[in-house]
Formats: structure tokens, sequence, C-alpha cells
């Protein structure tokens, strides 16, 4: 699978939801977004920048609730060990999703980012 993305581009926002549904109905009616669904806990969007919204169990807290910013690598252990390198840590190893391969990382100044690849 090719994409027209560029390395180390931001290229998904993820934010956090406690109903899928409640969800969709809100941002397709406010702003026209269209869902795709990935089971009873995930549906994505695009809207010039694509993301998605997983779910929580439980109430979301506050730091649970800031969206995670994806970036993309064509490289992806390349990139995750350049990460440590620079003094950050894997906070979410290496896990697969359908359509890739993804981990987060907190840079150390209180961002936590992730980043995928196919």
């Amino acid at each position: 699978m090719s994409h027209n993305i560029q390395h180390h581009a931001i290229s998904y926002i993820e934010f956090t939801t406690t109903n899928i549904e409640a969800a969709k109905k809100f941002y397709s009616t406010v702003f026209g977004w269209s869902f795709k669904d990935w089971g009873p806990d995930y549906i994505d969007f695009t809207s010039g920048i694509s993301g998605g919204f997983r779910k929580s169990e439980g109430p979301v807290q506050q730091s649970d609730s800031a969206p995670l910013i994806v970036i993309y690598s064509k490289k992806l252990s390349e990139t995750e060990k350049a990460v440590i390198a620079a003094g950050g840590k894997i906070t979410t190893p290496t896990f697969e999703f359908p359509g890739g391969r993804r981990f987060h990382f907190s840079d150390g100044l209180g961002n936590t980012l992730g980043v995928w690849s196919e």
C-alpha cells in the first residue's frame, strides 16, 4: 500500500470519547464529517487531516481526552530509535492495527504523540 504522505509529517489526530455514536452524530451534524466504523470501539474520519475517535470505558480524564497527534513514518523502527536517542520515552510499544503499526512516545516535555507506518 502506498500513501502520498510525507515522512515525519503529522498525518492523523485521535480523540477519546465515551460514546462513539454520539461523537458521530455531533461531528457529522456540526461539521458534515463522515465516518468509517472499525468495530464498536473505533471510528475514523477525514476532514483536511485524517482522524479518529477511540472509545474510553470510563469517565474521560483531562489527560486522557487530549487529542493524540499521530506522525507518519516510512521507517517506523528507525523513527523509534531516533525518539529514544533524543531522550524520548516509548509509552506504548509498537502494536498492529487495521492498516499498519504504531507506537506512542513522550517527548519529555509534557507531550505524548504517536507514530505510525504501514
